[in-house]
């Protein structure tokens, strides 16, 4: 489970909208899903609500009224993309050839075709999920044994073990970091 800690250091890093986004109703999301779900993503959400940090990394969230950021939306939309990708022989990341497993996504790299998902496996706690990025054009998959709000502070401070979003943040150097929400970025293109 994450500390509270881990959202202290998010939010005095990236400030969180002034309006607190709407509530979520977990037990109908996890329903939906079929599966519960991460409680640092919960965590997450409570404190961003659907949107953007950086103009880079987009946070999926249960019932936006925006397709792109809606995560039962997405989670339908990267099942058939993924499968399709399969069944034409790409390869599949390791921990997804145990019987069971499967991909969640939470968020998505703008503009790129990347997503990051949970690695979900049976009989583990949601809690205990790993990260996955996928390049989104390309068959190459990177694993993170982190939860989605550790990773996503990691990117963020810059100090994240990876080869997709290091170079980003080289570049950027961000002094500051903000979060828009999609109501924000994409307000005209509602559902």
């Amino acid at each position: 489970m994450t500390h509270p800690t881990a959202v202290d250091a998010l939010v005095r890093l990236c400030p969180p909208p002034a309006v607190a986004p709407a509530a979520v109703d977990w037990a109908r999301a996890e329903r939906a899903l079929g599966t519960a779900l991460p409680s640092d993503y919960k965590q997450l959400v409570e404190a961003y609500g659907d949107g953007i940090f950086d103009e880079t990394i987009w946070l999926l969230v249960p019932d936006s009224a925006y397709d792109d950021c809606d995560l039962h939306a997405q989670t339908e939309e990267r099942d058939e993309i993924l499968t399709d990708l399969w069944d034409m022989g790409e390869d599949k990341p390791a921990g997804l050839l145990e019987a069971g497993a499967r991909l969640v996504p939470w968020a998505f790299e703008e503009g790129t075709g990347a997503f990051l998902y949970w690695l979900a496996r049976p009989g583990q706690h949601p809690d205990q999920w790993t990260v996955l990025y996928n390049e989104g054009r390309g068959p190459l998959w990177e694993a993170h044994d982190t939860g989605c709000l550790a990773f996503l502070l990691a990117v963020l401070a810059g100090t994240a073990e990876t080869d997709y979003f290091g170079h980003l943040y080289e570049v950027l150097k961000p002094t500051e970091h903000r979060f828009e929400t999609a109501d924000e970025t994409l307000g005209a293109s509602r559902r």
